[in-house]
């Protein structure tokens, strides 16, 4: 016998907690979800910002989102004006995640607000994310509840945000993520 402990998950807080919506809202957004935005064929992404208006999502004009996409709950969403939405990107949101203006988040991004209280009983932990005007987050980056992207700033492919504050203006990016550079620096006025 180790000494080591074990959480026992069949006594784990359940997923509901974070819900906010009536189970029939859950299931039949599951079912919209798959069929209208995580759909893989090129179908208008005018389509796909109904369907997740529908239930929920304040998403701005002239936004565009790609296919492949997933929202977890679309009534936790907020995007600003003339955004964009890379393929794959996946909005784990079980906070809310604001995206401002002028927004890029590129294929393959994974933006989670949860996570588990692992040293006590594995209950959800929720933490809201937020993506300031004109930043850029690069391909397949991981942004953990908690993080800030200021405005302007670049975040490099495959980094990971672990809560950080990203300032303005700024380059990001590895893992840890550190800082590399101005993104403005040396740009023609």
């Amino acid at each position: 016998m180790s000494d080591v402990p074990v959480i026992d998950l069949s006594k784990a807080p359940g997923e509901r907690a974070a819900w906010d919506a009536s189970v029939w809202k859950v299931y039949l957004w599951a079912v919209c979800e798959l069929l209208f935005v995580t759909n893989p064929w090129q179908i208008s992404s005018g389509l796909r910002v109904r369907v997740l208006r529908a239930f929920g999502a304040e998403i701005g004009h002239g936004v565009i989102f790609r296919p492949r996409t997933r929202v977890k709950f679309p009534w936790k969403l907020h995007i600003g004006d003339r955004s964009w939405i890379g393929e794959g990107v996946w909005f784990h949101n079980q906070d809310h995640i604001h995206i401002a203006n002028d927004v890029v988040i590129s294929q393959e991004t994974f933006l989670t607000t949860g996570s588990h209280a692992h040293r006590r009983d594995m209950a959800l932990i929720t933490r809201p994310i937020h993506v300031e005007a004109g930043a850029w987050i690069t391909s397949r980056c991981v942004v953990l509840g908690g993080t800030r992207v200021g405005r302007s700033a670049l975040v490099r492919p495959l980094t990971l945000l672990d809560g950080k504050e990203i300032p303005a203006a700024e380059v990001w990016g590895g893992n840890p993520a550190v800082f590399v550079t101005g993104r403005f620096v040396g740009a023609a006025a």
